[in-house]
């Protein structure tokens, strides 16, 4: 950035829970925190975007299940967070901004904010970061000031902004904003990049937090209170930050469009046409993976013969996808659920996901692998009264101290070094070693070592589910 003793504050939004790319992106496991088209996730490349000079370190806004998802995955990426703030339940990104505004004000009411979802794709970081040097100058002199992508087609999935006449939609400057336009239809959406002077809302924002707060005060005063107590009533919690449920739930579930875009005079759009996605769907994947000369993307364990204008994903190890003679097809398997669909018809993916929950499939909203502040594990087998698990721990990770009432457990060691406490016994095994946790014994088991600890559980039992848990000690402060 041009100033970097003027530090933007960037703000990522990482509570999403989005079906369009289901079955890769579930209730329990979104998006954001999946790889869709690199070796880092959605979430890592957006904190990475927006890390280095000129930038301060990030506030991610989450929910309660993504807490250690986001820790682990600024780690991996060697980045330290200003804040991780835990939203008590879902309400929409115009109370989760004025959280982390109120908070960034408490130490510097001028700072600038860059809000941004954190699954986004933007492949040219030096080109955005350019436009955000172009758009600061108007920040910091108190306008909102949104960003606009460049239209290259009809898309009826984003909300549109309408330029104010005169305003060039292809400037590098910062223009006038006449209006937020709703997601159109098809027939008005072509009426619009026919026009030239609308661009896509890319719900990314950059103002500052007396700017914004301000704007608070006179449009949605009704948010304010409740934000404020549910921030002066957080608990500090393993170094996320809480905020207070019960002032919290009486917020509205409302957008930042809605309750401020929309009504406020200050506003300004920062065109961008160098590139950008919101992977809305398994059509956007397919697009920003770069199909081959006959429209056809493979990823992982996919193959095509004699396919045009088609996506082959298989993200499950060891298990191949082969298409022969398909056209406008979306196939993407997992371990467990597997979707084919028309390429046009991706978007009716939720469709899919209601379906599966109308008939209790946890599909729907499970992800196959469990990801929990240790590590992983993901069902192998199950059957009436056993289950095999793989269970993968964290270097110098522990699960908690715990009791079952209704199984038993045999841990077979097969990466790694696992330290096994089994009532008052505590010892080494290694691979190819194993131990037997009896039916209502306390034990533990923990990776004293360097490098993932790998082991495969066998339980046997009446009951087999995760609630059959009694925790008494809990590094990770869970319940």
């Amino acid at each position: 950035m041009s100033d970097p003793s003027f530090a933007i504050h960037p703000v990522l939004l990482a509570g999403g829970s989005g079906t369009r790319l289901w079955p890769l992106s579930r209730k329990s496991y979104p998006k954001q925190f999946s790889k869709l088209t690199g070796a880092q996730s959605l979430f890592q490349s957006s904190a990475r975007r927006f890390a280095g000079p000129g930038f301060a370190p990030p506030v991610v806004l989450t929910g309660e299940d993504f807490r250690f998802i986001v820790t682990e995955q600024l780690a991996a990426i060697h980045l330290s967070p200003q804040a991780i703030v835990i939203e008590p339940e879902g309400r929409n990104t115009a109370p989760a901004i004025l959280t982390a505004a109120l908070m960034i004000a408490d130490t510097d009411p001028d700072a600038l904010m860059l809000v941004a979802p954190s699954d986004h794709v933007i492949p040219d970081s030096a080109a955005f970061r350019a436009a955000l040097d172009a758009a600061r100058p108007r920040a910091a002199a108190g306008d909102l000031v949104t960003f606009g992508i460049t239209p290259d087609s009809p898309e009826t999935g984003y909300g549109y902004l309408e330029l104010a006449p005169g305003a060039d939609p292809g400037a590098q400057t910062p223009q006038p904003l006449a209006r937020f336009v709703e997601k159109p239809c098809a027939a008005r959406a072509a009426e619009m990049l026919a026009a030239g002077h609308f661009l896509w809302n890319a719900g990314i924002f950059l103002f500052s937090a007396r700017t914004i707060l301000a704007a608070f005060d006179t449009h949605a005063p009704d948010l304010v209170d409740p934000a404020r107590a549910a921030l002066a009533q957080a608990q500090a919690d393993l170094g996320f930050t809480r905020l207070a449920a019960a002032p919290w739930a009486t917020l509205p579930d409302i957008s930042i469009d809605y309750a401020i875009m929309e009504k406020a005079d200050n506003l300004a759009v920062m065109p961008y046409g160098a590139g950008w996605s919101d992977l809305g769907g398994w059509e956007a994947v397919w697009a920003e993976e770069g199909p081959d000369a006959s429209g056809t993307v493979c990823t992982g364990s996919a193959h095509a013969i004699d396919c045009t204008d088609t996506l082959l994903r298989s993200d499950t190890e060891g298990l191949q996808l082969v298409g022969i003679g398909l056209d406008d097809i979306v196939a993407v398997a997992m371990a467990d659920a597997v979707l084919v669909a028309r390429k046009s018809d991706s978007q009716r993916v939720k469709e899919a996901v209601a379906l599966l929950k109308s008939e209790g499939a946890k599909q729907a909203t499970q992800f196959p692998r469990d990801h929990r502040p240790w590590g992983w594990f993901e069902s192998l087998a199950i059957g009436t009264r056993f289950q095999v698990k793989r269970i993968v721990v964290n270097p110098g990770a522990a699960l908690s101290l715990q009791s079952h009432h209704h199984r038993s457990e045999h841990w077979i060691v097969v990466e790694g070094t696992a330290r096994v406490t089994v009532d008052d016994d505590v010892r080494l095994v290694t691979e190819n070693q194993s131990v037997y946790i009896p039916l209502g014994a306390t034990h533990r088991m923990e990776n004293p070592g360097k490098l993932p600890m790998v082991l495969i559980e066998v339980q046997t039992g009446s009951y087999l589910g995760e609630d059959d848990i009694i925790r008494y000690e809990d590094v990770y402060a869970r319940d």
